[in-house]
């Protein structure tokens, strides 16, 4: 049995790291409230302009932009949005794994990186996979413009021929103890069977084709900045809910040793007890 300076210390020890996972859960749960308000803001938009572009591109020639081309795909490029930080959960390792099937069912030969935060761009860098682009140190000051320069990239890449279609792998923030990972294609736009609403009687001014113009480099920047923020704000929560069990586990571990401790020191008083006993009736005889 450890002695009683161990236990203590051991205790002590306990107490300082539920502290510092307290602590973390409140930082954390501060920054989830705010990149959870900035979510729900930027929602709303970010689904009409895209209903707007799906309700229009079917009537539009897609030879008028080359960002509505669509090709043959041979080459696919996974956007992975990760953290900088751990102690988040499974936040980071769910995404990995989900984007290493993805990577599986293209094939790697086939997949190019684009690797938003550092916990995604250290695994696939140390394991050689082609990470053409990566964004790390900025989730804290994260604003409209990383997004604008993450797009960038990636239409550029489209453009280029680099590769023929872009999805994104990221969380998206359901509520505080759930997130659910989504895969979603950003490039080239295009409807799925079935997804064509009702035609409205409406008049266009300008035409259809110069809206569409306008309005998909838009649609592009406001859905990367929807993925990040959606991505912030998960990541939050689930290293809220992460500190929040291991404060948990770190105060029943402490009742734990705590026991431990009181066994121990009434096995060291009993042991006292027993010497003076023994001690007085040696002297008696």
């Amino acid at each position: 049995m450890a002695s009683l300076k161990d236990i203590r210390n051991r205790i002590k020890s306990v107490k300082s790291i539920q502290q510092v996972t307290s602590a973390m859960k409140m930082v954390a749960g501060a920054k989830m409230r705010k990149a959870q308000e900035r979510m729900e803001q930027a929602r709303p938009y970010a689904y009409r302009i895209r209903d707007v572009i799906e309700e229009l591109l079917p009537d539009v020639d897609r030879g008028t932009l080359d960002l509505l081309e669509v090709r043959p795909i041979e080459r696919v490029a996974l956007v992975v949005l990760t953290s900088d930080r751990g102690l988040a959960g499974s936040f980071n390792s769910n995404i990995i794994k989900r984007t290493l099937q993805e990577m599986e069912s293209l094939g790697r030969e086939r997949t190019d990186l684009f690797c938003i935060g550092k916990k995604g761009a250290d695994f696939f860098r140390k394991r050689n996979y082609r990470v053409v682009e990566s964004h790390t140190d900025f989730w804290n000051q994260l604003n409209f413009n990383h997004a604008v320069k993450i797009g960038n990239g990636i239409v550029s890449h489209f453009l280029t021929g680099e590769v023929d279609e872009i999805r994104v792998i990221f969380n998206e923030f359901k509520n505080v103890a759930t997130q659910i990972i989504r895969v979603e294609r950003v490039l080239p736009l295009k409807f799925e069977p079935g997804e064509r609403r009702a035609p409205r009687d409406r008049i266009y001014e300008p035409s259809k084709a110069a809206i569409v113009r306008s309005l998909v480099p838009r649609h592009l920047n406001v859905q990367i900045w929807r993925y990040l923020l959606e991505s912030f704000a998960s990541e939050q929560a689930a290293r809220m809910v992460a500190m929040e069990n291991a404060t948990d586990n770190a105060n029943e571990m402490i009742k734990s040793l705590q026991l431990e401790y009181n066994k121990a020191r009434q096995n060291a008083i009993t042991k006292e007890m027993l010497e003076i006993v023994s001690g007085a009736e040696a002297l008696k005889q």
